[in-house]
């Protein structure tokens, strides 16, 4: 009888409920082997628990196979901004300039506005890079969400959505994040874009629903890129996934318990900072790219204070496909 109480006496306490189940998404798997480092080190280090594939970028096919050897759960980061299209007959399309490049973030937006884009290429596009993905991966994507956000413009999300649901790819992202409207430490520019982001976003929700796509209850991240993410920054931003709760734009339903757990996303870029002239998706890495603020956000998203910040709050990372 004493030696069975000292077995039960040995088994570890019960882990408490978690109060959020938290993707931690690190954006541009295989813009460059010094991110896809950056990206594999964190996460071993815990500080990220999925990745978003750029199949475009010039590390696609190592990024894809350090997935594999690590285990990282993986999606597709849908590129229609940046770089050359995937699908061979789009190399000259309404969604290329003359050089044969997409239109760059800001330029497709334009283009979009004008009526200048076709959205069956637009498809062709979508389609070629989960292609792409599967030969890559060798299944297909866990989420798809848009490089960018180009994936809740008007038109592309119908398209998106069309594409996701035939393809039966449950989860995308919808980017809409809680205390952005009293975010005062952004830069006016920045700060409108991400505005215009979130009516986008809020706009392709009805969208979503209606071909049964899926998203967390929470979206984080817009507000702490680069040099904005601290722990402090991290922390303000948790606080305001708490107070939003199970509802606003989610499309789950609610556990049967009293205090249903939130799902939520916290998009990050970790990596090292890219050299000149190594990496991107044809025109060579952008100025965020070879900035010291990829490995500022890993250094954050690896700090011990962090992960304890997680642990005290009750929050698990997982991946999408623990959702």
């Amino acid at each position: 009888m004493r030696s069975k109480m000292l077995l039960w006496e040995k088994r570890p306490a019960k882990m408490p409920q978690p109060r959020m189940m938290l993707v931690v998404t690190g954006d541009d798997f295989g813009y460059c082997p010094r991110r896809n480092r950056g990206i594999v080190d964190c996460f071993l280090a815990g500080g990220i628990s999925n990745v978003s594939l750029l199949v475009n970028a010039s590390a696609a096919k190592d990024a894809a196979d350090l997935a594999k050897r690590y285990s990282i759960p993986i999606g597709l980061h849908a590129n229609l901004s940046e770089g050359t299209p995937v699908c061979q007959s789009l190399q000259a399309s309404t969604l290329t300039n003359q050089c044969g490049f997409f239109h760059g973030k800001m330029g497709f937006r334009q283009a979009l506005e004008r009526g200048q884009l076709s959205m069956k290429q637009v498809e062709l596009e979508l389609r070629a890079q989960v292609r792409l993905f599967i030969e890559l991966t060798g299944h297909l994507p866990h989420h798809m969400d848009g490089h960018q956000h180009v994936h809740v413009l008007p038109e592309v999300r119908d398209v998106f959505a069309q594409v996701l649901s035939d393809l039966r790819i449950p989860y995308t992202r919808v980017p809409v994040e809680p205390g952005l409207h009293s975010c005062t430490w952004l830069p006016a520019h920045l700060h409108r874009f991400y505005m215009q982001v979130e009516k986008d976003a809020l706009d392709s929700i009805p969208v979503f629903s209606r071909y049964g796509i899926r998203w967390p209850d929470v979206y984080l991240g817009l507000t702490t890129m680069g040099q904005n993410m601290s722990i402090h920054s991290l922390q303000r931003a948790l606080s305001h996934a708490f107070a939003a709760g199970p509802s606003g734009t989610t499309s789950s339903s609610a556990s049967g318990s009293s205090q249903p757990v939130i799902k939520a996303e916290l998009m990050v870029h970790p990596g090292y900072p890219s050299h000149p002239h190594e990496g991107g998706c044809g025109e060579g890495p952008d100025d965020f790219s070879q900035s010291a603020e990829r490995q500022h956000e890993l250094n954050v998203l690896k700090d011990p204070s962090l992960l304890a910040l997680y642990s005290q709050e009750r929050v698990q990372l997982c991946a999408f496909k623990d959702l």
